[in-house]
């Protein structure tokens, strides 16, 4: 599988810029910095939510705690949206999880993948990532909103891979047997769009997150595994991953007894 055709800004205009839509604007460019850097400064100069930035490489590209993200030009897909979501801004920490949700959701029905999700940020297909989100709070004239940034490998091939735990559609097709079937890249980032206005409307239906807590747990595969949470200052807490609650915080139960972390308290999760 091989997608380098060319990302399509009319098309992503014409099919998710329409009455009734979140989406207000889809910009394509062929290359950027970081497409969250460059949509958090538009935010601050006014663009509205609902704006949408996409390239097909990214030279700066950042992770959660400042880490780089970067893939060779042409083999990855970079795209940021601009939110304010119709929920309590303290309810927003769900973004970069919601976005998973969306991710995911893209990825088994355009590519026929078995994407699950590694919390609270990670999109995985066979136990390596294939997809990394960050959300970035940013004030702007009108408010409070946020930046959610995702990274999608598409074409990148083994020898390319940052390390040996990602992944991306073309190896991950290989190693299912050339099942998946995938159209353009340009038709994958329309999914992910609509996927994730489908659940932020959704979302903003909710009188609580419980529901989307539900939806949460069904997909990650980190609940009911060990794992080793890096915080702040080199301390490490270890334990089994039991569940995710309703305001989207991890729960490990460690031999001292059941801790709860949230996105923003760790470092690293493995």
């Amino acid at each position: 599988m091989a997608l380098r055709d060319p990302l399509d800004q009319r098309v992503l205009t014409r099919e998710l810029v329409r009455p009734g839509s979140i989406w207000r604007e889809v910009t394509v460019v062929p290359e950027t910095g970081s497409t969250n850097a460059d949509l958090a400064a538009q935010a601050r100069a006014g663009a509205r939510p609902g704006s949408v930035l996409v390239t097909g490489h990214q030279s700066a590209g950042r992770g959660r705690q400042g880490r780089t993200w970067t893939a060779p030009p042409g083999t990855a897909v970079a795209l940021s949206v601009l939110v304010a979501p119709d929920v309590p801004v303290q309810r927003w920490t769900w973004l970069p999880l919601v976005a998973g949700l969306a991710v995911s959701d893209a990825l088994r029905q355009a590519a026929d993948v078995p994407a699950v999700l590694k919390w609270p940020n990670d999109v995985l297909i066979l136990d390596r990532k294939v997809c990394g989100i960050l959300a970035e709070r940013v004030e702007t004239p009108y408010g409070p909103a946020c930046v959610v940034g995702m990274g999608i490998n598409i074409d990148l091939t083994e020898d390319q891979l940052p390390v040996p735990t990602a992944t991306s559609l073309a190896i991950a097709t290989h190693e299912l047997g050339g099942s998946a079937v995938l159209t353009t890249r340009t038709q994958l980032v329309a999914q992910v769009l609509v996927s994730l206005a489908r659940i932020l409307e959704h979302w903003a239906g909710l009188e609580n997150d419980a529901a989307l807590a539900v939806a949460y747990r069904e997909r990650c595969v980190t609940l009911g595994r060990r794992v080793r949470v890096m915080l702040a200052g080199d301390q490490v807490v270890q334990g089994t991953a039991e569940d995710v609650d309703a305001e989207g915080r991890l729960v490990v139960r460690t031999e001292t007894g059941v801790q709860v972390f949230g996105a923003g308290d760790i470092v690293h999760l493995r």
